[in-house]
């Protein structure tokens, strides 16, 4: 029979243990943290990297992309199929798609270390080749891998942890890749899953910090297009909110609404041929590509990432006809099927929008209108109006527009849900969700 004083010392001991455990977790998670900020700065330096070796290619003659993008394109579909199947597309439908599966078995296949290595080689790849895509939604199937492969070395069993784990990994992803903490916050609470109480747990919000904290540490306190002053006082100027806000929301909601058609299936005659001779039909996305770099003298390769900072610093001007053909560009990339994401294209293709659209406003700070035409477009594509707020606030290191961009977010947004009443991601995470479905039958 033991005494009060032996069950007070007991007692004791079992809390001190119990706290034990929790701080190893706590320190595993986030060391977990650090790692997903790590593979994030090498990921953005193999990209750097890559759209440096494309430059050259270009620039020693710029129709051997005609060569080097098929070729690529059929490489890196080749490999995908071969070695890392589950690589393909952008990485944050299959995230979602992992949030609302319970069978941890399927999960530990999506969301595995093997299939992270491949999306970043692939899309580096892609880089390389030309195709018209970002690293942002690569980084967050990246992310939400690590911190799952964390969560299982802890031995975490409990279905809502392991989740909240593959939550605040996605957003730490993407807040790493653009340097934006805060619209990582958002983005988990606004498009990875629709739970504030889990999203917004501490756990999540340390893992985020931690990680962009690392991205920090190594590519320094900097901001993705640097910093600009444009304001867009109440008056005439916010004229721009609303036609920004129009044909941001119509030319987005088309975009998701062909992404969205293009995902169920090719018109009949393509589809069989995509289905007989997939290589070729790669190979034919990739000389489409090629030609349309060649058109806008390399402008819609990549990520677009060099041609938007020009656009919003003003040392670069586009046409109208640049954002019509990276438009494009993106849906031939989406149609190869490649690894790749859709977040840095979309600001590129918002940013030129914006700049076309300000020549037609001139009492408007043209620096302004662009940064409208970036948030504008961007949200008509995901239809997250307040990530898209936040995002463009922060690579632009710009709070004065904090009121006219959520304007014009969700202007853009209220325009998208008419022209494609099905969000984007969340449709294409469903359709994942039903083929894994279907391949375990």
């Amino acid at each position: 029979m033991k005494t009060d004083s032996q069950r007070r010392i007991y007692r004791l001991r079992r809390k001190t243990r119990i706290k034990t455990i929790r701080w190893q977790r706590l320190f595993i998670y986030w060391i977990g943290a650090i790692v997903v900020g790590i593979v994030s700065v090498l990921f953005a330096r193999l990209g750097d990297v890559a759209a440096s070796l494309r430059g050259q290619i270009v620039h020693i003659n710029p129709w051997l992309m005609l060569v080097v993008t098929p070729v690529g394109l059929v490489l890196i579909t080749w490999l995908t199929r071969k070695l890392f199947d589950g690589a393909q597309g952008s990485g944050i439908p299959q995230t979602i798609a992992t949030l609302h599966i319970h069978d941890f078995t399927v999960i530990d296949r999506i969301l595995s270390p093997k299939i992270a290595l491949g999306k970043i080689l692939m899309t580096t790849l892609g880089l390389v080749s030309g195709a018209s895509i970002g690293r942002e939604g690569p980084s967050v199937q990246i992310g939400a891998s690590v911190m799952h492969a964390f969560s299982r070395l802890i031995g975490q069993n409990g279905e809502i942890t392991r989740h909240g784990m593959i939550l605040a990994g996605g957003a730490a992803g993407m807040a790493a890749a653009f340097n934006t903490p805060l619209a990582g916050i958002v983005f988990a609470i606004e498009e990875l899953s629709h739970s504030f109480e889990q999203k917004a747990s501490g756990r999540t919000l340390a893992i985020i910090i931690f990680s962009g904290v690392t991205s920090i540490a190594f590519m320094g306190n900097y901001t993705y297009f640097g910093h600009t002053n444009a304001v867009i006082p109440i008056g005439s100027a916010w004229m721009a909110v609303g036609i920004c806000g129009v044909l941001g929301g119509v030319a987005g909601g088309l975009f998701s609404r062909c992404v969205i058609a293009l995902s169920r299936g090719f018109p009949s005659p393509m589809s069989l041929f995509a289905r007989k001779k997939p290589l070729v039909f790669v190979g034919l996305c990739g000389l489409l590509l090629a030609l349309l770099g060649i058109a806008s003298d390399g402008a819609t390769y990549g990520t677009g990432y060099l041609q938007a900072n020009g656009i919003v610093n003003g040392y670069l001007h586009y046409p109208a006809s640049f954002f019509v053909l990276k438009y494009i560009s993106m849906l031939i990339t989406f149609c190869s099927g490649i690894p790749g994401g859709m977040f840095a294209p979309s600001l590129s293709i918002g940013a030129g929008m914006g700049g076309w659209i300000s020549q037609f406003l001139p009492h408007t700070s043209p620096a302004g209108v662009i940064l409208l035409g970036m948030a504008a477009y961007f949200c008509g594509v995901a239809q997250s109006p307040i990530t898209a707020t936040i995002i463009v606030m922060e690579i632009c290191d710009n709070q004065q527009v904090t009121l006219a961009l959520l304007s014009v977010s969700f202007l853009a947004y209220a325009v998208s849900r008419i022209v494609c009443p099905e969000p984007l991601y969340s449709t294409l995470a469903k359709r994942f969700d039903k083929t894994q479905a279907e391949l375990k039958s």
